[in-house]
């Protein structure tokens, strides 16, 4: 036992990757950590000390990544985007009708994600009872330590809770691990349990950490991430799926205990709130987060960084300055700016917590996150995969320039055109792009890649690879073919995250860019949608006990969250009777989490939470009639089913399965509902 001990001990600070495939592992493994100078040897070391706590964090790359491509998140394609990969779809299609089961798709992913998350607690837990041993740090330093510690701990715990619901909160200190496997065989901890203990933690971990990170560490935790993690939590435990849904009552441990609450608690909705503005007050009175904006730009003739996309003329916001309006700031460049790499995740001001460039993959240098997916976004031109793409449905909620809905209806069948300038208010269009491509608000142009975009590939060698205007008809470089999946099933591109420089071919490159795991529009959109929620009123104290809220439904503390992100995005706010009418603003809402953080990996569970999926998920699949070459490019825009990207949705969908082995070597684990138990 003790020669094994030593092995793992060096393993562990050789940068290797223990193996733990259960909760019965997880305190296995803690029995290796008994031994008083071998602890010694590590935590009173400050390299070794720090090295550990790297580990610990690295159980947060690989397939705990959050926005990365299908191979690595699934979870990132929800209705709103597709990948063509794998026989022409084919692990879309069993991803998208819930096929991931044992001996499916994604095994991998629904498998390895939970002891990777495991280990990483099992190490943060030791980190955190051990790291006062330090001779080395100073007592802040040793603080500041275990809070990150302690952040990343809670940060697992919240990802296992979205993807497998309620989870087993393991001791945090003084089990006895000398006990047998069935003692330590733990259940399911009821979903508020674990929400509370994700919150509980990430209070503490915020009286540790510090506000903010130089340039070497930005990828480390602080006081804002860990209250914005435990923002998250209250919301979601706040929301329909876990706030009083009698559809999961057969969700139960082996004792028969119900784990997601049959009652509905409207209070929850307040301390979500309540959780989201102690991050806003804290961004205010410390200057510490804001929404990124980029300033008014003229007397320009690079493609690639127009002129300001100016909003058609309002009589209010065109004439004051962010966030009153947008008169002082460029919506386009603001919003593409957060997410293609333009910015350093020092620079961008919005950023709450961020992996970094999420490069490491079980050991493995190399690209699996944003990087990555930006390239399978590019076109084969470019270098790229040419495989991802946006769904007709997201295409569409993207709002006309001056706020509107849009409509294909009235949206004219003809393509922009010399002699047709005056009819759209951007002048960035090229020749030969649909109308109902024109006119849009500008996140639609920084996000989506539709036929006759431009891809400026800026950073290749020669001439002849830049500035392609890549159109998506049959028979095109970039259009569908047959026998080869590289090609976009809906025939709209993805143009998030992509940079005028990328390009990965004829030595280009692509710039590098950060995960926006969390960032500050999601914690102003959080507070506005639970205030919305509230019919009472509810008096709650700061995370820290410095303050009390009054807590209710009020129009002007909820504009105080969308307004904001409004007038960044150039488009109107919404007016005083949707912001008076709960369903008409959380209609509103909704849509606006869409758009605004489309291709973040926010989707998928927004649908879960809001138990909006068994309808938004099984919708069928739209795209454009990619059998049309450019001859038919009127009917190419035709809206027509895509027959093998298909998709259904069933209550098992909600959360992810338990392995087998799990299953097996815990005999208090439960399995999700849905899903076979393997007895």
């Amino acid at each position: 036992m003790k020669t094994r001990k030593y092995i793992l001990l060096g393993m562990v600070m050789a940068g290797l990757s223990l193996s733990v495939t259960s909760c019965t592992d997880y305190m296995d493994m803690q029995r290796y950590f008994k031994d008083q100078q071998s602890e010694d040897h590590i935590f009173e070391n400050k390299d070794n000390t720090l090295q550990w706590l790297s580990y610990c964090y690295s159980a947060l790359q690989g397939d705990n990544l959050e926005i990365a491509h299908s191979d690595v998140c699934p979870t990132n394609y929800s209705d709103d985007m597709v990948f063509n990969e794998g026989n022409n779809g084919e692990r879309f299609r069993r991803f998208k009708l819930g096929e991931y089961g044992y001996g499916y798709a994604y095994q991998d992913y629904y498998t390895t994600s939970w002891p990777k998350s495991y280990e990483g607690i099992r190490q943060a837990s030791i980190l955190i009872q051990n790291v006062d041993k330090n001779k080395d740090l100073t007592p802040e330093e040793i603080t500041d330590v275990k809070g990150q510690a302690r952040f990343v701990r809670a940060y697992l715990y919240w990802l296992l809770l979205r993807k497998y619901g309620p989870v087993p909160i393991m001791p945090d200190a003084g089990a006895d691990y000398t006990e047998s496997y069935d003692n330590l065989s733990f259940p399911r901890s009821s979903y508020d349990e674990c929400a509370e203990y994700i919150a509980t933690q990430m209070a503490q971990a915020a009286t540790e950490l510090v506000e903010k990170r130089n340039n070497v560490n930005i990828a480390r935790a602080t006081k804002g991430a860990a209250l914005a993690v435990r923002a998250k939590a209250y919301l979601f435990a706040a929301s329909p799926l876990a706030n009083g849904n009698t559809e999961m009552a057969d969700f139960t441990d082996k004792t028969g205990r119900i784990l997601i609450s049959q009652t509905y608690d409207e209070s929850k909705w307040a301390k979500a709130a309540a959780a989201a503005r102690d991050l806003i007050e804290l961004a205010e009175s410390r200057n510490l987060y804001r929404l990124y904006t980029s300033q008014v730009r003229t007397n320009t003739t690079d493609e690639a960084y127009p002129n300001t996309i100016t909003p058609p003329e309002h009589p209010v916001y065109s004439h004051q300055d962010f966030p009153d309006g947008w008169q002082n700031i460029d919506p386009f460049e603001s919003y593409r700016s957060v997410f293609n790499g333009e910015l350093f995740a020092s620079e961008n001001p919005e950023l709450i917590f961020t992996r970094g460039k999420n490069n490491n993959h079980n050991g493995e240098l190399k690209d699996m996150g944003v990087t990555d997916l930006a390239k399978h976004q590019l076109p084969g031109t470019a270098g790229g995969w040419n495989i991802h793409g946006v769904t007709m449905k997201q295409c569409d909620a993207y709002a006309m320039a001056d706020g509107k809905p849009f409509d294909r209806a009235t949206c004219p069948k003809k393509f922009t055109a010399d002699d047709n300038k005056d009819e759209h208010p951007y002048d960035h269009l090229r020749n030969g792009v649909y109308f109902e491509y024109a006119n849009r608000e500008p996140r639609f142009y920084a996000s989506v890649a539709f036929s006759g975009s431009m891809w400026f590939c800026l950073s290749a060698k020669e001439d002849g690879y830049k500035n392609q205007q890549v159109f998506y008809y049959r028979g095109e470089s970039n259009g569908r073919t047959n026998g080869n999946e590289r090609w976009i099933p809906t025939g709209i591109g993805v143009m998030k995250f992509i940079h005028p420089k990328d390009c990965n071919t004829n030595e280009g490159k692509m710039e590098e860019k950060v995960d926006p795991a969390i960032r500050y529009a999601d914690i102003l959109l959080m507070y506005a949608e639970a205030l919305n929620e509230l019919t009472g009123t509810y008096q709650i104290s700061s995370w820290d006990g410095a303050t009390t809220y009054t807590i209710q439904r009020d129009m002007e503390e909820m504009r105080r969250g969308v307004k904001p992100v409004r007038m960044r995005a150039g488009v109107p706010d919404y007016n005083d009777v949707v912001y008076n009418d709960p369903d008409a603003f959380r209609r509103q809402l909704k849509h606006e989490r869409q758009i605004e953080f489309f291709a973040e990996n926010q989707r998928f569970w927004d649908l879960r939470r809001w138990k909006d999926a068994p309808v938004d998920e099984a919708e069928q699949i739209y795209g454009c009639n990619t059998l049309m070459n450019k001859a038919h490019a009127i009917e190419f825009y035709t809206p027509v089913r895509v027959p093998y990207l298909q998709t259904s949705f069933s209550r098992k969908q909600y959360f992810w399965p338990i392995a087998y082995n799990e299953l097996k070597r815990n005999k208090n684990m439960t399995q999700a509902p849905g899903w076979e138990d393997y007895d």
